[in-house]
């Protein structure tokens, strides 16, 4: 994966995050995209709502970048296991 220096991602809008609010999970190359699925269950001190708008994000940022999502929720992450 690509590593973002500080700079970088500051200049990230937040709307390029899973989790904007925090800044957590940028989501602006597939690399980083990949990264924020398989981190989603990581994120401490999320609500239910907050993770359902994260996974929008996850999931428009993946379609635009091309990586293809076998989960259609984060729900699907935890069965998984």
């Amino acid at each position: 994966m690509s590593e973002l220096s500080e700079a970088q991602r500051d200049k990230l809008d937040e709307d390029q995050f899973a989790f904007p609010k925090e800044r957590k999970e940028p989501l602006n190359n597939a690399s980083h995209v990949r990264n924020a699925i398989a981190r989603f269950n990581q994120v401490r001190d999320a609500s239910d709502d907050e993770r359902d708008a994260a996974w929008g994000r996850i999931k428009r940022a993946a379609k635009r970048h091309g990586v293809e999502m076998d989960e259609s929720s984060w729900r699907d992450l935890k069965a998984k296991k």
